[in-house]
């Protein structure tokens, strides 16, 4: 993958940079600083991530919320979290349908497992989900086409109401020109 000339920094290969779940006043989703998220390159081999998947209405979601809750049970009755590098990863299959991609440490008995191979750019926005069309244009613009069709993937920091509560909506937006499941 040919990525644009940026100064960024680079991680290993399944690294995510630093998420402190420490930081959580709202006992639901803790507080999500940016620094360190921006333009980043990660690079997932095989990383291990439960899928599951939620319906939408012309993309607004209907059922995450459920979805989330049950996942994140699963997840921690298998002591599966991986809280060293804690990522779910957005990404609409159609107006209608969406999947989430939950990063793990290992197998989560009735989840379906999947693992992500692929080099992606990062991006934090801050602002409502209602620019998430407007942010998936730029990030389109931190890669070279020519290598590849873009996948676009958002990590939700936090849920709306913790957002509102922190004052704050920041979400990490990742492209990739060879992502593969």
């Amino acid at each position: 993958m040919n990525v644009k000339t940026i100064e960024m920094g680079v991680l290993g290969e399944n690294e995510t940079p630093c998420y402190d779940a420490s930081d959580n006043p709202t006992s639901c989703c803790p507080r999500f600083n940016p620094a360190g998220w921006s333009d980043r390159q990660l690079h997932f081999k095989d990383k291990l991530f439960v899928r599951a998947k939620t319906r939408s209405v012309m993309h607004v979601p209907v059922n995450m919320g459920r979805v989330f809750a049950r996942t994140m049970q699963a997840i921690d009755n298998a002591g599966a979290q991986d809280l060293e590098q804690a990522i779910v990863l957005s990404h609409e299959l159609s107006p209608w349908r969406a999947e989430h991609l939950f990063a793990v440490t290992n197998d989560v008995p009735g989840q379906e497992m999947v693992r992500l191979s692929g080099h992606f750019r990062t991006k934090v926005f801050e602002g409502s989900y209602s620019n998430v069309r407007h942010w998936c244009k730029e990030l389109t613009q931190l890669v070279d086409e020519a290598d590849g069709q873009p996948d676009t993937f958002f990590f939700y920091t936090t849920c709306p109401k913790c957002a509102q509560a922190y004052g704050k909506n920041y979400v990490v937006g990742l492209v990739s020109t060879d992502a593969k499941l």
